[in-house]
Formats: C-alpha cells, structure tokens, sequence
C-alpha cells in the first residue's frame, strides 16, 4: 500500500462505523451498506481531501447520496418483491452497526424491526433527513447540502418523519432478564407443541412477519392475533427434526431471538422477538430469504 493510500485509509477508517450505521439504516441491507462504505472510501480516495473542512460531514452526504441512488434502483424490485419484506439481520453484530457514543439520541442505537420497518415506509428524502439530523446529528444546512434542498424543505421533510417515527415507538421498555424470560417461554411452548401457552406468552394483537422473498417457503401475508399465531407456529414447529435442526439463542437487531440451521451448517431461518407489555411478545420476525442469511454464522 502506498503511502498516499495509507494516509486515505487513516482518514478514512475513524468514520467507517458511523457510515456503516448510516447505510444500514437507509437501505436495510447490511450486504449494500458495506458495499456502499466501500464506494464512499472510493470516492474519498479520488477526492483533495485538503479542501475538505470536515471529513464527517463530506462522507455522510457522500454515503446519504450513494444510498439515495440505490434505493432509486431498488425500488423497482421492490414493487415486484414477494411476500413481506423484511431487513437483512444484524445477528449478534449489533455494535458493528451502531454509529458510536458521539451519536447522543436514543435512537442512534435502535436497530429493531419495527423502528427499520417504519424507517422503510417514510420516503427516501424523509427518511434521509431524519436520520442525519434527528439521529446523527447533523445541522440542517449540513443536511440541506446532503439533500440539495433548502434547509426549509428539509425541516418539513425531517417533521413529517419524525411524527411517524414516534407513531410507532414502543410505549413499554422490557429489561434484559424480561426478554430472556419471554424467549425461553416461547422457545418451550414450540418444543412441547403447546398451543395455549404459546398464546399465553403473545400479545393479543401480536403481529407475525416472515420473509422468504420468494426464494424459499414463507408465509406470504403477515399474521394477526395471538391465537391464529399460536397454531400457525406451532404447526411449523412440528416440522422441527431435532436430527436435521439445530437452534441456538441470538440478538438479532438487538431483539432476543434464534437462529436454526441444519447441522450440516445451512442457514434455515432468524427469529427475532418483540416484546411489547410486561409478559407479552408484541411481534415475530421471521427471515428465511436465503439472500439474507449470507452474513449470518449458522
């Protein structure tokens, strides 16, 4: 490496995390969002970075930018997506992709399925918007810039987002030992095929989610209500081969939850947990796109 490409990776690599969160955060792909880094240290190496006054700000319009065209080019496969769309999970990697202690707002650290869900309803320019100012804090004659719109557009683009943003922010806050109870409750109601208990541990509008993008078997609709969720997963679970299966407790998105697999390695599927009251699972998220397993360890 030449001395010119190691003082580029020096400037560069203190940003790296933050830029990572940023991408993810925008595109709900961990795959593209390193791939979209990559391209911003790229760019970052073919630009005189002694005009640059702050390198931060340059590389997040850069990587908000980078985004803004791959969403572009990906929403028309979205349109044609099959089944629930859900992100790629972040599984037990949470850190990697958290922008770092600089970043003050509680939402900084929030990687869950219902806060990246929300983020994917909201435009591309309010989502943008939102997360620079409201979460990474930026100025909005930073995000203007970013943007190329008038730091007035971008207020009311970063408003209208941050209602919905709150709209959907969770009313309870569950401790670590809670989740872990809530998970080993569901985890024994589907090894003993236990309708009512399984039902006893959901919310009474609990939600379920699964995303096979068309690849692999899912369930094509989400679900809703305890009791339909109840015998939907406990009839799956009769499908367990504990000879071919294999489960072991993980974070995913910073929610408590599994990954299966067979024991030859083959990622089968992520399970991730919302709580939502005391004692109750609120939602179900269920990856089983193969796509989306790639950066998973089995």
């Amino acid at each position: 490496m030449t001395t010119t490409a190691m003082q580029t990776a020096d400037d560069f690599e203190p940003h790296r995390r933050h830029l990572r969160a940023l991408a993810y955060r925008m595109l709900g792909s961990r795959a593209e969002a390193e791939d979209t880094v990559q391209d911003a240290w790229l760019r970052w190496h073919a630009t005189d970075r002694s005009r640059v006054e702050n390198a931060r700000a340059f590389l997040s319009r850069t990587v908000t930018r980078l985004c803004l065209d791959r969403i572009k080019s990906a929403q028309a496969q979205r349109e044609v997506y099959v089944g629930s769309w859900l992100p790629e999970p972040v599984v037990d990697d949470e850190a990697a992709f958290q922008p770092g202690p600089e970043a003050a707002h509680e939402l900084a650290s929030d990687l869950s399925f219902a806060f990246m869900l929300t983020l994917e309803r909201l435009s591309p320019l309010e989502r943008a918007a939102f997360l620079l100012h409201d979460v990474f804090d930026m100025g909005f004659d930073e995000v203007a810039t970013a943007l190329g719109r008038s730091e007035s557009a971008c207020r009311q683009l970063a408003s209208r987002a941050r209602a919905n943003v709150h709209a959907n922010r969770p009313a309870f806050k569950v401790t670590p030992d809670e989740e872990q109870r809530l998970a080993g409750a569901f985890a024994r109601a589907l090894r003993d095929g236990d309708v009512n208990a399984l039902a006893q541990v959901l919310a009474q509008d609990a939600t379920f989610v699964s995303d096979g993008g068309g690849r692999v078997t899912a369930v094509p609709q989400p679900l809703f209500g305890r009791d339909q969720i109840a015998k939907v997963l406990i009839g799956f679970a009769r499908l367990y081969d504990a000879q071919v299966h294999r489960t072991r407790p993980a974070r995913i998105n910073g929610l408590p939850g599994f990954v299966i697999s067979t024991v030859h390695g083959e990622l089968v599927q992520t399970v991730a947990l919302e709580p939502g009251a005391p004692g109750e699972i609120k939602a179900i998220y269920v990856t089983r796109n193969p796509d989306k397993l790639q950066m998973v360890a089995p």
